[in-house]
């Protein structure tokens, strides 16, 4: 058998660093543990956006204006947030161990907002449907609302690159798998907001603030425990190093040959001579001259291509020109030379 049938072609890993095993690893097999992930999350998340304008308005006391606005800061910071999680996934510990520290994150934000709004001493004082939140109310609910925006960071931007790379993109049955991963993986989301909407908001309204935090988190916390039992059944792509590193690289290197010349053959800019690129957890690009894109507006052919792009790409491209003073001993500074991918 050949050794593109027994690995995965596009550099996955297991999770003890070796190539991962077709056989054995992603496809099918791990989805359920993924999506299930995606569905309890986005089904915390709505059921509490959905409804947490009034309790901020009910149990918080809050004006509606005070209560809208917070809703729509924390909402912006699940959002934001994203940006760490996407960072750290892609240049230093991988998505599976993001998405593992910050799914725990989120169940600690939940438990701690479900804590709020049924511990007595935690959770605002109401009698005959009026409520008096006092400071420190007000501040562990926001403690526990931030904690699941940070959390939600990792979770959004993570799973499905995540639910991705369980499929080998240089597998042709694989690669038609992944289109029908991602229809699934948009179900489990729709799954989770209606059951949110509805269920979970009409349990705040009618049973309890207490049971309607406290099942989601319960569910989160389920969907850790069944997301780490097919820990052995992922592949993984590696982490690539930080991507500000690799632009301030190819800047200082463009900047550097700044007076030379580039070849009319673009073949010859500098790239790694294997299939693969020297980027870890990126795959090889070619260099292209294509800097702008056509497009029809009222039947005539619009040209979006400005000609100070074009300069600009060819200043980067003097970071792949070779020179005899890039390498030493056969290996290349990075802040001399860059590969055509970077």
């Amino acid at each position: 058998m050949a050794e593109n049938d027994i690995y995965t072609g596009d550099g996955t890993v297991d999770m003890k660093g070796n190539r991962a095993v077709k056989s054995k690893t992603g496809t099918w097999k791990t989805c359920p543990f993924i999506l299930g992930n995606e569905c309890c999350e986005r089904l915390a998340y709505y059921g509490m956006s959905t409804n947490l304008v009034n309790y901020l308005i009910n149990r918080l006391n809050q004006g509606s204006a005070q209560a809208a606005n917070n809703v729509t800061n924390w909402s912006g910071t699940c959002y934001i947030t994203t940006l760490i999680g996407a960072f750290l996934a892609d240049a230093y510990l991988g998505r599976f161990w993001v998405i593992a520290i910050f799914s725990s994150i989120y169940v600690s934000g939940m438990t701690l907002l479900t804590l709020s709004a049924s511990v007595n001493g935690l959770k605002p004082e109401c009698h005959r449907g009026t409520c008096h939140a006092k400071e420190e109310n007000v501040a562990v609910f926001f403690v526990a609302l931030y904690l699941i925006a940070l959390g939600t960071g990792g979770i959004k931007p993570c799973v499905s690159s995540f639910g991705a790379d369980q499929f080998d993109e240089t597998d042709e049955k694989e690669k038609k798998w992944k289109s029908s991963f991602f229809n699934w993986f948009y179900f489990s989301i729709n799954i989770g907001a209606l059951i949110a909407s509805s269920v979970l908001v009409y349990i705040q309204e009618h049973v309890g603030w207490g049971w309607g935090f406290g099942i989601p988190a319960v569910l989160m916390a389920v969907a850790i425990v069944s997301f780490f039992s097919g820990s052995r059944l992922y592949r993984n792509q590696k982490p690539g190093g930080s991507p500000l590193t690799r632009i301030a690289q190819v800047l200082v290197a463009s900047l550097r040959k700044y007076n030379l010349k580039l070849p009319s053959d673009k073949s010859l800019l500098y790239d790694t001579e294997d299939a693969e690129s020297g980027i870890q957890g990126s795959r090889k690009l070619d260099h292209t001259k294509q800097f702008g894109r056509k497009r029809a507006e009222h039947g005539f052919v619009v040209i979006q291509s400005l000609q100070h792009y074009k300069n600009l790409c060819r200043f980067f491209d003097k970071a792949a020109v070779q020179t005899e003073h890039d390498q030493v001993k056969g290996i290349h500074n990075p802040w001399k030379l860059c590969t055509v991918t970077q």
